[in-house]
């Protein structure tokens, strides 16, 4: 059927709620949208599928998330009832419909016989990482849009080892879904039917004790941090979302008693009233936090996004001011503290490892080759960074110190498998601590790095190409750009290209292989300035992510450097 027929066939259902009915009528007296919400399915990556909440195969809503909720419970069935007794672990965010979505979910997995857990109210997603490993459950559900707006919600699928899913079960997974002959006659179970049989279990303080419990490892100087977290005052704020749930008990029992919520942003709010997209890397999230650090004189802000998986951080400078770090900023801070402690203390050793992906800093390798300790890149996404931590278990060849990627997520503790803001938090404030105890701001800290080892300086963009043709335009995109290799960027010559997908460099006119990585759809550009550019097309949105990482004398002239990059990326591709 083309779209317009599936439009129809919705249009006519009874099946669907009012409210989606409601937006039916309306958004579809337009031809275009029509196209676009029913052209296609929803694109499933290894990170899950997100989108508009809005009706349609193109858009997420209790059809769609009911579809793949279907083709996951299938992929139980075919594992056997070991997996269906193990079950699934449900949690879900702060935005619209997702407890509905959650709900549903389980319903339609409790129909299969398959035991689910879901969380009584809405939790943090690293605490669904570790409920999956806590319960040893066979996959984990998480109904999020991230730090998307408020216009968005999400579905991400979890495997056994608390990572999201591999690309074998994600693709069998969404192969099953697409199977599903009619997206409105998914069976889903009574909610009493399935409590009173045992099949549906709600779990809630019971793993937040038990995740908590692993928080307060994450910090590793409890004496420093006793005796200096009385010199600081902390402005948190959790962006309307699931930080909330558990902030104020993860901060005291790390020690650190003057963290201050922002009212405002402190409200369990789907329409994230004070911002119009929560996301902790812009500066505009952060303004009721300055306003509330001027009044009691606070130093630092501390954000997580409505899922609480990224962390951001704002910190006053000399001038008085707050300056908003980038992610690559607050991991470049948070490795070169761990290393100076391990150091220090005399506990450093070359088997130590730090994790990042391709399109994150160089500056915090820089710093670990200064300590003699190893580094490893990984492809984008947290679960690589969890393969590398089993593979080190695994043979014993190494010790995890911290993995980050540079949008806002990080892991010291792999009791979680994907980026964990609550860790991030904890850590950044022993950092704060540290800095304090030395008679320093967190900003000083960062320009005596910057005074140690150069100034690095990254800045990421997203390239929107939207509708039904993005996925199209991007893939055109990226195929030209393999097949005319470039050779200059913004004037500078190009010395190196990574092609993640071919698997091969090219350098001097020679192809070699590029070992040691999945096929990837990933471009990386190594210029003759020490300037890096990557070109990443998303998994969940319709954008190119296009990375800039610079190394100059001065933040300013890198600043401005990076800028300039960005622009001739936008030009390039548009």
């Amino acid at each position: 059927m083309n779209a317009q027929e599936i439009f129809e066939k919705w249009k006519n259902s009874n099946k669907l709620p009012d409210y989606l009915a409601d937006q039916l009528n309306t958004l579809g007296k337009d031809k275009s949208w029509i196209e676009d919400a029913f052209g296609q399915d929803i694109n499933f990556g290894t990170a899950g599928m997100r989108g508009r909440l809005e009706p349609g195969t193109n858009r997420i809503n209790m059809f769609t998330v009911g579809r793949v909720t279907e083709g996951l419970a299938r992929l139980i069935d075919e594992n056997g009832d070991e997996a269906k007794k193990r079950g699934v672990v449900i949690s879900f965010d702060s935005r619209y419909h997702s407890r509905e979505f959650a709900e549903h979910a389980a319903r339609i997995l409790g129909a299969h016989g398959i035991h689910v857990y879901l969380f009584d109210d809405l939790r943090p997603t690293p605490e669904l990482s570790f409920a999956v490993r806590y319960l040893h459950t066979f996959a984990g559900i998480n109904i999020t849009a991230s730090h998307n707006a408020k216009q968005y919600n999400g579905y991400k699928a979890y495997g056994e080892d608390g990572a999201q899913m591999a690309p074998e079960n994600a693709d069998r997974l969404f192969a099953y879904a697409q199977k599903v002959d009619d997206i409105f006659s998914v069976k889903a179970a009574p909610v009493e039917e399935l409590r009173a049989n045992g099949t549906l279990q709600l779990i809630g303080e019971d793993v937040d004790e038990a995740y908590l419990a692993e928080l307060k490892k994450v910090n590793i100087d409890t004496d420093m941090v006793k005796k200096n977290a009385d010199k600081l005052k902390i402005i948190y704020t959790p962006l309307h979302g699931t930080g909330k749930m558990l902030y104020d008990r993860a901060f005291r029992e790390g020690g650190f008693d003057n963290v201050i919520p922002v009212p405002s942003q402190s409200i369990i709010d789907p329409e994230f009233p004070t911002t119009i997209k929560p996301n902790p890397e812009y500066r505009d999230v952060f303004k009721p936090g300055f306003k509330l650090a001027d009044e009691v004189n606070a130093n630092v802000i501390i954000a997580t996004d409505p899922d609480a998986d990224r962390m951001g951080a704002a910190v006053r400078t000399n001038e008085g001011d707050f300056q908003v770090l980038t992610g690559n900023q607050i991991a470049t801070l948070m490795a070169n503290y761990l290393l100076v402690h391990l150091k220090e203390t005399g506990k450093l050793t070359d088997d130590y490892e730090i994790v990042t992906s391709v399109v994150s800093s160089a500056l915090p390798f820089k710093i670990a080759k200064s300590y003699g300790i190893r580094t490893k890149h990984v492809l984008t996404g947290f679960k690589y960074i969890g393969e590398e931590v089993d593979r080190m278990k695994k043979k014993n060849d190494g010790k995890f110190l911290m993995g980050f990627e540079e949008s806002y997520g990080y892991l010291f503790k792999p009791f979680a498998r994907d980026k964990d803001a609550m860790q991030g938090a904890l850590m950044f404030a022993e950092v704060a601590s540290y800095y304090a105890s030395r008679g320093m701001t967190v900003f000083d800290g960062l320009r005596e790095i910057w005074e140690k080892y150069g100034v690095a300086y990254e800045i990421t963009k997203a390239i929107e190409m939207p509708g039904i043709g993005g996925q199209k335009k991007m893939a055109e995109m990226m195929n030209k750009l393999r097949n005319d290799h470039l050779t200059e960027i913004n004037g500078t010559k190009v010395l190196k290209i990574q092609d993640f997908l071919k698997q091969e460099t090219i350098e001097n006119g020679e192809v070699k292989p590029l070992e040691g990585f999945p096929k990837s759809d990933v471009l990386k550009y190594f210029l003759d300035d020490e300037t890096w550019v990557a070109l990443r097309p998303s998994g969940t949105e319709p954008v190119i992510k296009a990375y800039v990482g610079v190394n100059k004398k001065d933040i300013q002239t890198a600043e401005k450097a990076a800028e300039d990059y960005q622009a001739a990326l936008a030009k390039l591709l548009n």
